[in-house]
């Protein structure tokens, strides 16, 4: 059973007039997400991983330092995923539970706002931001290069990818803009939601 690309929730041009084009999901989806499903297939074709889902192949393979590229690869594989399902145009703001949650837990939304910039701000180099739901406390962590909640027995609920490529062809090297138009413009937070609701 090989592992699959799933399609953007969304076509390419969708988040054009909110800060993204399309050509950045031509590159972005099109090559990278891509290429990372394209090796998790041919490092796992004819193992015992093969037939595992994507999640039981995060797991394994991250307490398995001789596993560091499938980890690699398939954490980058459903990391994306999560990040396109993340994205909304013109995706407004929490709302009923997520909202109540969030300003117990933060204080505010615009308290939310800023731990999750500086987060997403502070990560060195490539990674990730996320909102979390840490047995029942929500909290917002960084993980570096393709390390996610996941591998650490975490429920994610939202992650803004800051690996350089994610913002370059719209941003250029203007990380804080990139995330400052995430959150105005971008979240999905019925995918918040959605999740929250499974937590």
């Amino acid at each position: 059973m090989a592992f699959v690309q799933e399609p953007l929730p969304f076509e390419k041009d969708a988040l054009e007039q909110y800060g993204m084009k399309a050509e950045t999901f031509e590159y972005h989806y099109g090559k990278h997400h891509k290429a990372y499903v394209d090796k998790l297939n041919e490092l796992t074709k004819g193992t015992e991983l093969a037939d595992k889902s994507l999640e039981e192949v995060i797991k394994i393979s991250f307490k398995d330092s001789s596993k560091a590229v499938i980890f690699n690869n398939a954490a980058q594989v459903w990391n994306h995923t999560f990040f396109w399902n993340s994205l909304k145009p013109k995706g407004g703001g929490p709302t009923g539970e997520l909202a109540a949650k969030i300003n117990k837990d933060f204080g505010s939304l615009e308290k939310f706002n800023e731990e999750f910039t500086n987060a997403a701000t502070t990560q060195f180099g490539s990674g990730w931001s996320w909102l979390i739901d840490d047995g029942g406390t929500l909290k917002v962590i960084k993980t570096p290069n393709a390390e996610n909640p996941l591998a650490h027995g975490q429920k994610a609920l939202l992650t803004l990818d800051v690996w350089e490529h994610a913002y370059y062809i719209d941003y250029r090297n203007a990380r804080p803009a990139f995330i400052k138009n995430f959150l105005e413009n971008l979240v999905n937070w019925d995918f918040v939601a959605e999740n929250l609701a499974k937590a």
